[in-house]
């Protein structure tokens, strides 16, 4: 973080109330409940916007550090500190080889994946709307193709993985055109082929398997422009479908593909429709055309950071729609703005876990959105730091992306202080 950027930045928030977050079941039946329970296959947060402190504390205050210690990268024998994991590296093809053995340790049945989506690197569209996928009852990970090929690190993840296969068998999703001698490599699997170059087309089509395999079709969606310039505005919708059942499903700026509308109708007008970005992204005549499917919401940054921190914190209290993370005990997933694909790679860490949304760094910096965010999510013990809440995030990349200074910053601004402001020395 570059202090002139941001100089002498003082915000204070004052919290009030906290109300627990949890996992509850939804939609669920008496004979599936440990079923459930034990896969999250139907779990939402119970807090909403609007939830505050249960006790009142002192001011929280937040602030970029006045001085920093330029010797504390040097020498470094780990990349990770007490409040954040560092992914280090900037291949996203190794970083999905990465998440994937730090969610799936595959020891056993229980920690296994089901099955596997194979993506294609080069399409953050097709690879997002395949993340609806990593969820319930799939629940495996995205690992990368490149350039039409099987990187030989992801063939011997798949091989570890050893998946076990959803309810009819399949144990591999390949989303794109891979070609007869690189699906020849997964002979030994069962593998179900999604080919469709058209993004709105490949969305209905994930959608509508999702619905097959969990057995109903989600009312709520959220609606993302697939445009290039909207990238950064669209790519935070991977943590949340990855989290929860709902699927992405695309626009662009001013026009609502045939396919959309054809996955929309399906939920005979009962949609809650959530928009993903401002009206520079998705037009207003796009949001007053989607009312015809159901209600519309807006969920809208004028920044991609502010865009990120905007969903991070949105919930609907009807739906249950939303991460609505405003009080202590969470986790995060920071991604540098300089490498979205990351983000991709990283989502299934909203799918098991710490459960964490992802939140953009401005080119690899904390910007003030972020810091009213994280003072929001401040933990404070009165008597006993040992009960919690505490706070964790996920940084993917190496210090060329993301410096080990930000990387400090982010962990003492996550760290459990006393109510009181006296230092952990008075407990």
């Amino acid at each position: 973080m570059n202090t002139k950027k941001i100089l002498k930045m003082l915000i204070a928030l004052f919290a009030s109330t906290i109300i627990a977050a949890g996992c509850s079941a939804q939609n669920g039946n008496d004979s599936k409940k440990a079923e459930q329970s034990m896969e999250h296959s139907q779990h939402r947060s119970s807090q909403s916007n609007g939830a505050s402190n249960d006790k009142e504390n002192t001011a929280i205050v937040v602030q970029e550090p006045s001085v920093y210690n330029e010797e504390a990268s040097k020498n470094l024998l780990t990349l990770s500190t007490k409040n954040v994991t560092r992914l280090n590296t900037d291949d996203p093809v190794e970083l999905s080889v990465l998440v994937s053995q730090t969610v799936w340790p595959a020891t056993h049945k229980e920690n296994q994946p089901n099955g596997i989506i194979l993506a294609p690197l080069e399409n953050w569209q097709a690879t997002l709307a395949a993340a609806d996928l990593i969820h319930h009852p799939n629940n495996g990970p995205i690992l990368f193709t490149k350039n039409n090929t099987i990187p030989n690190q992801v063939l011997n993840e798949i091989q570890r993985l050893n998946p076990l296969g959803i309810k009819d068998g399949t144990q591999i999703f390949v989303i794109g055109n891979l070609p007869k001698q690189e699906l020849d490599k997964l002979k030994r699997y069962k593998v179900q082929q999604i080919n469709e170059t058209d993004y709105a087309a490949l969305a209905q089509k994930i959608d509508q398997l999702y619905a097959e395999v969990a057995g109903k079709l989600p009312e709520s969606v959220i609606i993302g422009s697939f445009e290039e310039k909207a990238k950064l505005y669209t790519i935070p919708a991977a943590n949340w479908i990855a989290h929860m059942e709902e699927p992405i499903l695309y626009v662009s700026q001013n026009k609502i593909p045939k396919q959309t509308e054809e996955a929309l109708k399906k939920r005979k007008g009962k949609a809650n429709i959530y928009i993903l970005g401002p009206q520079s992204i998705i037009s207003k005549e796009v949001e007053e055309k989607l009312k015809e499917f159901g209600k519309v919401t807006r969920i809208s940054g004028d920044t991609p950071t502010q865009q990120s921190v905007a969903f991070a914190t949105f919930k609907d209290k009807k739906t249950g729609f939303g991460w609505g993370l405003n009080n202590p005990g969470h986790g995060l997933s920071f991604v540098s703005t300089k490498s979205p694909e990351m983000a991709l790679a990283a989502a299934p860490f909203s799918h098991l876990g710490k459960h964490a949304p992802l939140i953009w760094l401005e080119n690899g910096e904390l910007t003030p959105e972020v810091y009213e965010f994280m003072a929001t999510l401040k933990p404070t013990f009165e008597n006993d730091p040992t009960v919690g809440p505490y706070n964790h995030a996920y940084l993917s990349g190496t210090e060329k992306l993301i410096s080990y200074q930000t990387q400090g910053v982010i962990d003492e601004k996550l760290e459990i202080v006393p109510e009181s402001g006296e230092g952990h020395g008075s407990h």
